[in-house]
Parts: structure tokens; C-alpha cells; sequence
């Protein structure tokens, strides 16, 4: 049985370099790990604990739960906007940590991964998607990190797929989050 990871991504931008590092993970996936990149996001709505009512949750946002229930990890992929991480991404974690204590999320292993064009690669927003969903019930693997900087240069002819470096620097991360699955267990 492959361990099944789920892989959020938090640009909307069809050319996101974090979407194509999303996509490079899937392409490079080790054996017996299935990685899923979920497509949906911008159509889930802010959450707002009056609409999240058993029986009439948003579409969007119950399939993002179902997806997400039914994986042993989360590989989750943060630009950095404004120093932060992006809204719809914040938004999924607060979607997948209802209901509280037994969210989709909660005691699941998580580890948060990406690009940016400053420096830094994106570490503050990291940070906050690993802080975000630590507080929402997720095992995060606090160690297991793996920040690009200067990806508007760095990726502007090459895809995140063709960079050795960035191909064995995500299968390590894979590697660690597999590990720390139940199914690997």
C-alpha cells in the first residue's frame, strides 16, 4: 500500500513556480508514495463557522475535507506574501482543522516546502503555514524543511522538474514525510 500524501498548494497563478514545485514532487515521487496535488482551492470560501453547519457545508469546502481525509500526509507548497503566507492557503488549514480536535488535518504528519523571489525563499511564510497547522491539530515536521529563494531568476528558464538540486531536495522532504505516516509505520 503506497502512502498517500496531498499536496497544497498556495499561489492560484497557473504559473506558480510552488505550483511547479507541486507538480515536480508528484513527477519524482518515490516509490510507494502517491502524491496528489488538490486542485479546488480558490473555489473554497473564507471560512465562517456559520456556514460550516453539518448538512450544508459549501461543496468546495466538504470535498476539500473528503480529499483531504483520505491521505496519510500533507506536503503543503508557501509563497510568501506580504512576509506571510497566502490567504487561500491559511484558508484550507482553517477548513481541514474543523471540526475541532478531528479535523482532516489533526494528527496528521505535515510538512511545508517552497519558493519566493526574496532571499530567503519564502521562510517567514513558511513558518506560518507550519505554526498555522501545528494549531490546527497536524503533526508538523518542524525540521523538515526546504525554502528556494530567487525563484523568478532561478526558475524563469528552467522548471522546478529539470533542477537536480530542487528534484533532491524535495525527495528527501517526501522521503521524511512518508516516514513519518502511520502507513509507513
Amino acid at each position: 500500500m503506497s502512502v498517500r500524501i496531498l499536496a497544497l498548494v498556495g499561489s492560484l497563478r497557473a504559473g506558480s513556480h510552488n505550483r511547479q514545485l507541486a507538480e515536480t514532487a508528484v513527477k519524482h515521487a518515490p516509490a510507494g508514495v502517491e502524491i496528489t496535488l488538490y486542485e479546488g482551492l480558490a473555489e473554497v470560501p473564507f471560512y465562517n463557522e456559520d456556514i460550516d453547519v453539518e448538512g450544508s457545508v459549501p461543496e468546495a469546502a466538504a470535498r476539500l475535507r473528503a480529499t483531504a481525509g483520505q491521505v496519510d500526509g500533507f506536503l503543503l507548497f508557501s509563497p510568501e506574501y506580504n512576509g506571510t503566507m497566502p490567504a487561500v492557503l491559511k484558508n484550507a488549514i482553517d477548513w481541514l482543522s474543523r471540526p475541532y480536535g478531528a479535523g482532516a488535518i489533526s494528527g496528521k504528519p505535515v510538512a511545508v516546502v517552497g519558493t519566493a523571489f526574496g532571499q530567503y525563499g519564502g521562510v517567514w511564510a513558511q513558518d506560518d503555514a507550519r505554526k498555522a497547522a501545528g494549531v490546527a491539530g497536524a503533526s508538523v515536521l518542524e525540521d523538515v524543511k526546504f525554502s528556494i529563494p530567487g525563484s523568478v531568476t532561478r526558475f524563469a528558464d528552467t522548471h522546478p522538474s529539470d533542477d537536480n538540486e530542487v528534484v533532491a531536495g524535495l525527495t528527501e522532504v517526501i522521503q521524511q514525510l512518508s516516514q513519518a505516516t502511520p502507513a509507513a509505520a
